[in-house]
């Protein structure tokens, strides 16, 4: 089966918000057996909205349309409905029932604009809306299925959910789609390719498709493959998966469950340090607290976080973290000698098992020829020793501050994981 969703309002071509709806629609869709072609979004426009609707006709075997149905005049889609499919609004009791107890919860009584909403295409089979006073509504049509969905999220969500995906897997036989995603770090995308062409080469005989998905330090790979029996496709990937780390062995970071939330180097790093009961602090010169930051987004750090420092300043350094001040006039602060001393200043001040600690130049200004934007030194400390190493990221602030703090968690996991052979 194939899927295009539509998305209506002026407020997404704009940029005044993000559609995060078509995301999350795809995702499900996917997950469900169907295929979403194309992703259109159009303005409050009735005559754009026509145009789309008969576009997407022509392509897809079910339109998804969220968007345009509120009780205000600039929402038109409802009316713009009823001109497609040939009718005419008619009152709902049920809708205006589910409008009423809406509106009860806060005190308050239907307002005539919020009466409205319970006006639907007679020729639709309405979906209820328990969170909000617009109504979805389901056609069919010459063999398609139309659905119009609230644009707010988690209205739309909870149709999709408890009704939408139910429906479409009762009508249709849908196949079953299978995503793995390996998460890499520390390898571009143009090297990890040449690294595993004759692996990707060998994807083909099984119809499995292979996707990049790069972003600031690290790579995912994601292998597609559809098919009628679930068990046989998760052995096949599952195979593929396994021939695939014998070879990135050394970029490997972990699994991601397509559908779920993305695990983050910053919980992965967490529940290795919390299985084995080690704490970490961090000292961040270049990185500005971001790598804690991170840290800290995980629930539960603080059962293994102890701290961290921003020394900027090189008196701060010194101060705090018992940086040798003969440092900064011989190597510099952006140095293997600079950064190992703030990992052991962060690692004896907290009392931790393992410090991170970074120094550099994230740009666009400090840079000198032999140490230009994007040099950084990353260090790890611990009671047993050091490992430090040196990147060269780029020319960008802000990429340069994410790759140090994916690099830095690489570094750290790799440490860890040593540390328990």
């Amino acid at each position: 089966m194939i899927a295009e969703i539509i998305t209506i309002g002026d407020e997404i071509l704009i940029g005044q918000i993000v559609d995060t709806n078509s995301a999350w629609m795809g995702q499900q869709l996917n997950l469900a057996g169907i295929t979403v072609k194309q992703i259109t979004s159009v303005s409050d426009n009735r005559e754009h909205i026509l145009a789309a609707l008969a576009d997407a006709e022509k392509r897809a075997d079910i339109i998804l349309i969220t968007g345009g149905l509120g009780p205000t005049k600039d929402d038109i889609t409802k009316k713009t409905l009823c001109e497609y499919f040939k009718t005419s609004l008619v009152f709902n009791s049920i809708v205006f029932s589910d409008v009423k107890k809406l509106f009860a919860t806060y005190g308050k009584t239907v307002t005539p604009l919020n009466k409205l909403q319970a006006e639907l295409p007679a020729n639709c089979t309405p979906i209820r809306n328990f969170n909000g006073t617009a109504a979805g509504m389901w056609f069919e049509q010459n063999g398609k299925i139309y659905v119009s969905m609230p644009g707010v999220p988690y209205e739309m969500k909870a149709m999709m959910t408890e009704s939408v995906i139910p429906e479409l897997r009762q009508k249709f036989n849908l196949p079953v789609i299978v995503h793995k995603t390996v998460l890499t770090q520390g390898i571009g995308e143009s090297y990890l390719s040449e690294m595993i062409a004759d692996w990707e080469n060998s994807l083909a005989e099984h119809e499995i498709k292979l996707a990049y998905l790069p972003s600031p330090g690290t790579v995912r790979l994601r292998l597609s493959v559809k098919g009628n029996e679930k068990e046989k496709l998760e052995t096949i990937t599952d195979k593929k998966i396994t021939e695939l780390l014998t070879i990135i062995e050394p970029y490997y970071f972990g699994m991601e469950e397509f559908g779920k939330e993305r695990e983050s180097h910053a919980q992965i790093i967490g529940k290795l340090l919390k299985a084995k009961n080690k704490t970490i602090a961090v000292a961040e010169s270049c990185t500005g607290g971001y790598i804690a930051h991170q840290i800290t987004l995980v629930p539960g750090s603080s059962a293994y976080f102890m701290g961290s420092v921003v020394p900027y300043q090189n008196n701060i350094k010194h101060k705090i973290l018992n940086v040798d001040t003969k440092l900064f006039t011989t190597v510099g602060a952006v140095s293997k000698e600079c950064v190992e001393q703030l990992a052991q200043g962060a690692l004896h001040l907290f009392n931790t098992d393992y410090a991170i600690a970074t120094s550099g130049i994230a740009g666009p200004d400090g840079a000198t020829a032999e140490k230009p934007v994007g040099t950084i030194w990353i260090a790890i400390a611990t009671k047993a020793g050091l490992v430090s190493e040196k990147y060269l990221f780029g020319n960008n602030r802000e990429r340069n501050i994410q790759k140090a703090a994916q690099a830095a968690f690489s570094m750290l996991r790799k440490q860890i994981e040593a540390d328990l052979t």
